[in-house]
Formats: C-alpha cells, sequence, structure tokens
C-alpha cells in the first residue's frame, strides 16, 4: 500500500540532474503548446521530482509527473526548474507518476492503460492497482483481460466513452465470429446498454476490428519474413474472403436500397397518400431519390 507522504519542498533543480521515471511519446503539437505557454506565462506548476543518490555519491532526481514541462525547459534552453521535491521510494514514486497520467487519461488512453498493465506484471492484482489508482477492481479487472487478448481497439473505444466496458467485454468474448457480435450487439441493445449514438459507434468500432485488427499499431509490428508459395496462398484467400465480404456488404445494401424505392414508388401511386402529402407540403422528393423511384420519369 502507498504510504503517506511528507509534504514537498519547492526547489530549483538542474536540469542535467533529472531523470524520467515514466517516460511518455507526446503530440508534437501539444508539445509546441505547452512550449508556447511556458514562453509566454511561464511555469505555473513545478514539476515533481524524488532525490537520489548512486553509490558513487552523484545526487540526482527521479521526474514523477511534469514531463512536457521539463522538456518545454529545455527547449527553452533554461538550465533549471522549479520542483516539488518529494521523498518517496521507487514504487510510490510510479505509483504517483501513473496516477497523475490517470487524470488525463482520455488524452493518451492506450498509452495509460498499458501502465496499468505494467503494474499487474509487477505483481499487483486487480483489487490492488484498484486501490492504487482510484478505479474500481471490476473496472481494473475487464481492462486487464481486454489488455491480455491485445483488444486495444476496443479499449480507446471504452476510455473515449464510445462503448461501455461491459459491451467491450461481450464483443471481446464473441471474438471474430460475426453472429455471436452481432447477438452481443443485441443483447446489449435489450439491457440499455448501447442507445442512439452509441450503437453506430459499437458498429464502427467493430467494423475497423475486423477490418484493421484489434491492435491499434497492427501494421507497425508487421514483421518481414520470407515469402513462401504457403504465404502467398494464404495472403490470397485472407485477400478473397475480404473482398466476398465486401460483395456481401453490398448486394445487402443494394436489396435494401431497391426495397425503399419499390415501396415508395407505390406509395406514391396511392392518389389518397399523395393528396395527404401534398396537403403536408411534402410532395416532392430529392433528385437522386425521385431519379430512383422514377427512373424513366413520373408520368403527368
Amino acid at each position: 500500500m502507498t504510504r503517506p507522504q511528507t509534504p514537498g519542498e519547492l526547489q530549483m533543480i538542474p536540469i542535467d540532474q533529472i531523470e524520467v521515471l515514466n517516460p511518455r511519446d507526446r503530440n508534437e503539437r501539444v508539445f509546441d503548446e505547452i512550449v508556447g505557454n511556458i514562453r509566454l506565462l511561464g511555469l505555473k506548476k513545478p514539476v515533481t521530482v524524488t532525490p537520489r543518490v548512486e553509490d558513487n555519491g552523484r545526487r540526482y532526481y527521479l521526474l514523477i509527473c511534469g514531463e512536457g514541462r521539463l522538456k518545454a525547459f529545455r527547449a527553452l534552453g533554461e538550465t533549471t526548474i522549479p520542483a516539488m521535491v518529494v521523498q518517496v521510494d521507487d514504487e510510490d514514486a510510479f505509483i504517483m507518476s501513473l496516477a497523475e497520467n490517470i487524470a488525463r487519461r482520455q488524452a493518451r488512453s492506450l498509452e495509460l492503460l498499458a501502465g496499468i498493465e505494467q503494474l499487474r506484471k509487477q505483481g499487483y492484482d486487480c483489487k490492488a492497482i484498484a486501490k492504487k489508482i482510484g478505479l474500481t477492481s471490476e473496472y481494473i479487472h475487464g481492462i486487464v483481460h481486454l489488455l491480455e487478448h491485445g483488444e486495444e481497439r476496443l479499449l480507446v473505444a471504452v476510455e473515449g466513452g464510445r462503448i461501455s466496458l461491459n459491451v467491450a467485454l461481450a464483443i471481446a468474448g464473441a471474438g471474430s465470429n460475426d453472429k455471436a457480435i452481432q447477438a452481443a450487439l443485441q443483447d446489449a441493445y435489450e439491457k440499455k446498454e448501447l442507445r442512439g449514438s452509441q450503437l453506430l459507434q459499437a458498429r464502427r468500432v467493430i467494423e475497423r476490428r475486423s477490418t484493421l485488427g484489434r491492435s491499434l499499431s497492427h501494421s507497425s509490428r508487421r514483421r518481414y519474413t520470407n515469402v513462401t508459395s504457403a504465404s502467398l496462398v494464404r495472403t490470397y484467400q485472407q485477400e478473397v474472403d475480404r473482398q466476398k465480404l465486401l460483395v456481401r456488404k453490398a448486394e445487402l445494401a443494394q436489396q435494401r436500397l431497391l426495397f425503399v424505392t419499390e415501396a415508395l414508388r407505390q406509395l406514391l401511386t396511392d392518389e389518397n397518400f399523395t393528396n395527404l402529402l401534398r396537403a403536408e407540403g411534402l410532395d416532392t422528393l430529392p433528385k437522386y431519390l425521385a431519379d430512383r423511384v422514377w427512373p424513366m420519369g413520373r408520368a403527368a
């Protein structure tokens, strides 16, 4: 369990004595904004560090939070930075760093979820992780399950609020079985876990998961291997299957369009119905739809 922290002391720390405990990639545009704000307004909030001493007596500091501010100061040519110095061990320092990042998890959700997985690999169970970072153990258990199965696309959708964790777990449990996935969506809809735009969002996530893979960086992690006749046949078959799926979707969309146009054509030949539309000011159709309902032009 994280021990109570003693109040920190504000000091000016040499930048070259600070080592980053939990380094993170940062969006270049966001970093430029940090640099610009510090240049114009100065540093609003000091970074947080904890002191360490090497065996040879060299003193240095581990950065707990404020990596962007530290890099911005370095980019601006500063040699020192205001820092809140706290006395914590390595474990508590890591937890503090992770908790600081989780407060901004919507912007960098996948990276921070990986931080939860890192804690799990260090031996913490879901209950302990939840207690340390202020989330429920059920939520952590679900996140760990998705992480273990490489469901990065579902994880980001959950953290972005596009789908609920329960829905993501149901989709993950269905694997790649289209019928099972549709059944999971239907069940979530009946339980009122998916409504309106969330249902559309879930369908988009599922489509991307199916076509692009479960991992967001699937293509970047691809390994180049020797090309063999078996691998060429396998790749060809996968592409054939993908094309067949696209054809089936196109045929289904075409059938639905034909049904709609035929239904409209029959309705518009009903004089009572057209009189009702005319009375309500709804007796015109968009040109694209009208051309499909009356491909040869409507008889006068």
